[in-house]
C-alpha cells in the first residue's frame, strides 16, 4: 500500500543514459584507488571514532565500502554503527520504498543528508526537497560515509537534521589515466555492469572521471523488476592555488514495488505473498469483489504498485585560499527530479474498462542553491562563518489513469504514465531557505579545545492550488539563535574525552502530504497556520575515545529532548488518499548509550564490535477529538532498544573475507505499543580473491557476497504504510518482511 509516492510533470530535455553510456564505452578507463573529496587527505588517514572532534563521528572509507555486494547504498553501510537502525525490504538496502534509517529514536525525515556539502534534502520516500543518496551517486565513486549520530556539524546544509548527520563524500579522480569495470550477478537474475574512465592528470592540471552504471534484478518475491541506471562525472581543476571542483549525476530509476502486508496477512498468506501482477483475471476478479484462495478483501493485494524516479544533480565548488590564514569555499548546485508513485487501486473503476485504475502521486523538483564557509585562523582560535540559501519549486499531484480493457492491461508500471483520466488534486509549492552559521574553535590549552558557535535559519514556504481543494497560503519557520557547544581534552596522547550540547530545529514542509501544514483541508490549514511550531531538539553528548596497541574504540552516553512533536492525524483509509490534520503532541526523551570497539588481532585478523542501549519514550498524551490517547510512557515506534554489530575480518596474501552480525531488539510500530515485531539477527558473509596483474589487467578481484547467510526469516521495514495507535487485530499494512538469503558474484578489473 502507498501513501506518499512520486510524481509527474514534464522535465526538462535530458541527456539518454544509452547514448552517454556509449560515448563512455568508446572513451575507456579508472583508477585502482579511491580519495576522498578532500583533495588533500587520503581516505585511509582519516579514524574510524572520529578522533579530535566534540561530537560522536564514525567515518567509513572507500576501501571498506568496496567490502559490499556491488550496488549495495551507502547507507547499508552504517549500519553496523552504534546506535544505527538500518531496515531494508532488498538486500541491496537500495528499495527506496522500504529503506529506513532510525538513529537515537530519530527516523530519517528528522536527520540531514549531503554529498560533498551538497543538501540530499530530508530523504524522504515522497522526495519534496533532495533525492536518495543511492540515486546522487554509484557505490563505486563514493569516497566516505560520516555518521554523526547527534548534532552534525553547524555547517551542515540542513533543515531537518534534528538527530544526526550523514555525510557522503565523492571519491576523487585518479592520477593516472585508467579504467575499471565490475560486473556481478546473482540470486533473481540480478545483474549490474559498472564503467568507470579517469583521465589521469592532463598537462593543464585538469583530472576527471566519467562513469556509468546499470544494474537490475527481479523482486525476491512476486513478479517485477528493480531497475536503474545512472552516470557520474566528476572534474578538479587547479588555478593557481584554488581548487575547482564540478561533479554530475544521472539517475533513472524503476522499481516494482512489494506489497505491504500486516501480521494477519502473512499468517494467513504467507511471507512470499505479493501484489497480482502478471495474474491480471485475477486482479481484475478481486476489483469486482470475487476473492480465491486465502484472499478476503481489496487490500491483500493490487493489480500493480511502482516507484519511478529521474534526477539530474550537478554543482561547481571552488575552494580558494584568501592568505595563508583566511580560506573560503563556495559551492552552487542545481537538481531537478520527475516522479511518479503508481498503484492499480480497485477503488476507482475505469468508465467503461477495468473495475480499477492506476492511481499515481506525482512530484517535480527545481531547486538550486549556494553554500560558503569563510573561515580565518587567529593564533589560538580558528573563527568560520557561512551561509546557505537555496530556492525550491515544487509540484505535486494525484492523478488516475484509465484501464480500457478488462481483458488485458495496457499500461506499464515501470514507465511514466501521461494521458490522466482524472487529476483529483495538484498543488505548487516554492520554499525559500536561508541559514547562517558562525563558530569558533579555540585551542585553550595544549590539551583543550572548546568549539562554541550558533545558526540561525528561516524557511518560508507558500503554496498554491492548481487543481482541488484550495491550499493557498504560507508558514515560516523562523529560529533565530541555535547554539552548539563542544569540546575535546587530551587525557593522552591515545585518550581522549569529547562532550557537545545543540540545539536543532526540523523546519516546515511544503507538501500535500507526510507532517506538513499543508497536508490538511483548506480550513485545517487556515486553523493551524498561526499556530503549529515546527519540531525541535535539545542534545547533550558526551564520550571517551582510545587507543591501546592494536585496539581502539568510543564509549558514548546521550540525552535528547524533541519538542513539538508532528503528528499527521489522518483522517480517513491512507490508501484512499485522506488528508491529514497536522498537530503538536507533545515531547520525546532519548537516551543511551553507545559503544563501539575495533582491535586488530593480528595480521591476519580483525574484530569489530558496537553495541547500543536506547529508551526513547513519549512524554504526553494527545487529543484527536473528543478522544485522549494515552500515549504517555510508550516507546517510539521503530526505535528497538538494543542493537549490537559483531564482525570479524580476513586478510593474508590475495584472499580477504568478512563475516557480520547484527542483532535488531523488538520494534513497535503503533504509538500505543499494541503492535510490535520480534528481535533478530541477520549473518552476511562476502568473500574473495585478488589476482593482482594478470594479462592485460592491472587488477583482477572475484568476490561472493551472500546475504542473510542464515536464511533468516524476519520483518525488516516497520511502518511502511505509516503509523497507528494500536493493531490488536493484527491488520496494520504496514509490515514487509526482509529478504531470504541471497548470493551475488562479482569481478573487478581495472586496466
Amino acid at each position: 500500500m502507498k501513501n506518499n509516492t512520486t510524481t509527474g510533470f514534464p522535465c526538462r530535455k535530458r541527456m539518454t543514459s544509452s547514448l552517454t553510456a556509449a560515448i563512455i564505452v568508446a572513451m575507456g578507463g579508472l583508477s585502482s584507488e579511491a580519495f576522498a573529496a578532500d583533495a588533500a587527505t587520503e581516505i585511509q588517514e582519516i579514524s574510524v571514532f572520529g578522533q579530535g572532534q566534540t561530537r560522536q563521528v564514525q567515518s567509513l572509507t572507500a576501501a571498506q565500502l568496496e567490502q559490499f555486494a556491488a550496488g549495495t547504498s551507502p547507507l547499508k553501510s552504517i549500519e553496523k554503527l552504534p546506535g544505527v537502525n538500518f531496515q531494508s525490504a532488498d538486500p541491496y538496502g537500495s528499495y527506496e520504498w522500504s529503506t529506513r534509517i532510525v538513529v537515537r529514536g530519530f527516523n530519517q525525515n528528522q536527520m540531514g543528508f549531503t554529498l560533498d556539502g551538497v543538501p540530499l534534502g530530508d530523504m524522504s520516500y515522497a522526495n519534496h526537497n533532495g533525492l536518495h543518496i543511492s540515486r546522487a551517486i554509484m557505490s563505486e565513486n563514493m569516497g566516505r560515509v560520516s555518521l554523526s549520530q547527534g548534532a552534525g556539524a553547524l555547517s551542515t546544509a540542513s533543515t531537518s537534521n534534528l538527530g544526526g548527520t550523514l555525510e557522503f563524500a565523492s571519491a576523487n579522480p585518479e592520477d593516472s589515466f585508467g579504467i575499471m569495470t565490475n560486473a556481478s550477478v546473482g540470486s533473481d537474475n540480478a545483474q549490474r555492469l559498472f564503467l568507470r574512465v579517469d583521465s589521469g592528470k592532463l598537462s593543464t592540471g585538469t583530472q576527471f572521471f566519467v562513469s556509468a552504471a546499470t544494474q537490475d534484478t527481479d523482486k525476491w518475491k512476486g513478479a517485477g523488476q528493480q531497475q536503474q541506471e545512472y552516470i557520474n562525472l566528476k572534474l578538479v581543476q587547479p588555478i593557481g592555488t584554488a581548487l575547482l571542483s564540478a561533479y554530475y549525476s544521472d539517475s533513472d530509476r524503476a522499481e516494482n514495488d512489494y506489497q505491504d502486508m500486516s501480521k494477519d496477512m502473512i499468517s494467513r498468506l504467507g511471507r512470499d505473498w505479493d501484489n497480482y501482477y502478471p495474474d491480471y483475471a485475477r486482479s481484475v476478479a478481486a476489483a469486482r469483489g470475487k476473492f480465491t484462495g486465502a484472499v478476503n478483501n481489496l487490500d491483500d493485494a493490487y493489480w500493480n504498485a511502482s516507484g519511478l524516479r529521474k534526477d539530474n544533480l550537478s554543482y561547481i565548488s571552488l575552494d580558494l585560499p584568501l592568505q595563508d590564514a583566511l580560506t573560503v569555499k563556495s559551492t552552487m548546485y542545481f537538481h531537478d527530479n520527475e516522479g511518479q508513485g503508481l498503484w492499480g487501486t480497485p477503488y476507482l473503476p475505469t468508465p467503461g474498462g477495468a473495475p480499477l485504475t492506476i492511481r499515481t502521486t506525482e512530484y517535480v523538483i527545481d531547486r538550486s542553491g549556494f553554500v560558503s564557509e569563510l573561515t580565518y585562523a587567529m593564533g589560538s582560535h580558528t573563527l568560520s562563518a557561512g551561509l546557505w540559501t537555496e530556492a525550491n519549486d515544487f509540484e505535486q499531484a494525484r492523478r488516475f489513469y484509465g484501464e480500457p480493457s478488462a481483458a488485458f492491461p495496457t499500461r506499464d508500471f515501470l514507465k511514466f504514465q501521461r494521458n490522466p483520466l482524472l487529476t483529483q488534486w495538484e498543488y505548487a509549492f516554492n520554499t525559500e531557505t536561508t541559514q547562517i552559521h558562525v563558530k569558533d574553535t579555540w585551542q585553550a590549552t595544549d590539551a583543550l579545545r572548546l568549539e562554541f558557535g550558533f545558526k540561525s535559519v528561516n524557511v518560508d514556504v507558500s503554496a498554491k492550488t492548481v487543481v482541488g481543494d484550495n491550499k493557498t497560503g504560507k508558514v515560516s519557520t523562523d529560529e533565530g539563535f541555535l547554539p552548539q557547544v563542544g569540546f575535546v581534552f587530551d587525557l593522552s596522547d591515545d585518550s581522549e574525552l569529547f562532550g557537545a550540547a545543540s540545539k536543532n530545529v526540523r523546519a516546515l514542509i511544503g507538501s500535500a502530504t507526510g507532517t506538513s501544514p499543508f497536508s490538511a483541508t483548506q480550513a485545517g490549514f487556515n486553523a493551524i497556520k498561526d499556530s503549529i511550531a515546527p519540531e525541535t531538539a535539545t542534545s547533550f553528548e558526551m564520550g571517551w575515545r582510545f587507543r591501546m596497541n592494536d585496539m581502539e574504540g568510543v564509549v558514548t552516553a546521550y540525552h535528547t529532548t524533541f519538542d513539538d512533536r508532528l503528528l499527521a492525524i489522518q483522517q480517513g483509509s491512507a490508501i484512499i488518499g485522506a488528508f491529514n490534520a497536522l498537530a503538536n503532541v507533545g515531547s520525546v526523551t532519548s537516551k543511551g548509550i553507545e559503544t563501539g570497539i575495533d582491535w586488530q588481532l593480528n595480521d591476519q585478523f580483525n574484530w569489530y564490535n558496537s553495541a547500543s542501549y536506547n529508551l526513547s519514550t513519549i512524554d504526553d498524551d494527545y487529543v484527536t477529538g473528543t478522544t485522549r490517547v494515552n500515549t504517555s510512557g510508550k516507546t517510539v515506534v521503530d526505535s528497538p532498544e538494543w542493537m549490537f554489530n559483531s564482525e570479524i575480518g580476513y586478510e593474508v596474501d590475495k584472499t580477504f573475507a568478512k563475516l557480520h552480525m547484527k542483532f535488531t531488539g523488538e520494534r513497535e510500530y503503533t504509538f500505543l505499543n499494541q503492535g510490535s515485531v520480534d528481535s533478530f539477527s541477520v549473518v552476511n558473509l562476502s568473500a574473495g580473491y585478488r589476482f593482482g596483474e594478470m594479462g592485460m589487467f592491472k587488477e583482477l578481484t572475484a568476490q561472493l557476497d551472500v546475504a542473510n547467510l542464515l536464511d533468516e526469516d524476519y520483518i525488516s521495514t516497520v511502518g511502511s504504510g505509516g503509523f497507528g495507535n494500536s493493531d490488536l487485530t493484527g491488520t496494520a499494512m504496514t509490515l514487509l518482511p526482509g529478504a531470504p538469503r541471497q548470493l551475488f558474484l562479482s569481478l573487478k578489473a581495472a586496466f
